[in-house]
């Protein structure tokens, strides 16, 4: 079995994403997420956390029908999955007029970020499910962040983005701009600290900075040169679009 740099791999599977996003824009579609192929979801999942971790985690997928489901029960308390529409889509007044079928991200929560911050990505994609429009579904959301309803978490945590690739908002507090990138990282979660209280660094650089501000904020620490090329070389080896092992 030939293996392929995931790197490529993603990129093409995000590649076809776009190009379904701009060929589809009839009113029928405009609620739904094109479905992933469930054993390269899982892979991608996966991806999120250090290959410790993979094996005993527990694995969603997406049912554009219903919302997130769990394709694999595990026991470690950590939770992956391949977000579509994610909490960077609440922020700034931007109007959500439609959503986008070219987001795609690996992330992962700890015990204490399953509780909390992961609600809001499958309460989001269960109410997308059931046909609430866009700009409804922002509205919902920055009301319920504004009054309470979701939680910061209960304590110290973190959640890892250690994919090779990923594809959001640039900076979602200010536009909808999106990108793709090559950006290995941890988050820890930072209620109510700002870049300037850390000292952070610009966003994308190799310094810790902040984002999303507020009781759900993060701070992101990239990982080194060093760090984010054996990731690269990992995934190289282990991954491929024919579902190789990602877990061992």
């Amino acid at each position: 079995m030939r293996k392929i740099q995931t790197l490529i791999v993603v990129a093409g599977l995000l590649f076809s994403l776009t190009a379904s996003a701009e060929t589809k824009q009839t009113p029928e579609v405009t609620n739904k997420i094109e479905p992933l192929p469930r054993d390269l979801e899982i892979q991608l999942a996966l991806s999120a956390l250090p290959r410790h971790l993979r094996e005993n985690a527990t694995v969603y997928v997406l049912n554009p029908a219903k919302g997130f489901e769990v394709a694999r029960k595990g026991t470690n308390e950590f939770h992956a999955f391949v977000a579509r529409t994610g909490d960077d889509t609440f922020k700034g007044s931007w109007l959500l007029t439609q959503y986008r079928s070219d987001i795609l991200y690996p992330i992962s929560f700890d015990k204490a970020g399953s509780k909390a911050q992961m609600r809001v990505f499958f309460d989001a994609a269960e109410m997308q499910a059931k046909g609430t429009p866009p700009g409804e579904l922002k509205k919902i959301m920055q009301d319920r962040y504004k009054t309470g309803f979701y939680k910061a978490p209960e304590r110290a945590g973190i959640s890892y983005m250690l994919s090779p690739v990923l594809r959001t908002y640039v900076s979602p507090e200010e536009n909808d701009r999106v990108t793709t990138i090559n950006l290995p990282h941890v988050m820890y979660y930072a209620p109510d600290i700002s870049n300037e209280d850390i000292g952070g660094g610009k966003p994308g650089g190799m310094d810790p900075f902040v984002i999303l501000h507020g009781h759900h904020g993060y701070i992101i620490q990239p990982l080194g040169v060093t760090e984010r090329a054996a990731i690269n070389r990992l995934f190289r080896d282990h991954f491929s679009p024919n579902c190789g092992d990602l877990a061992g």
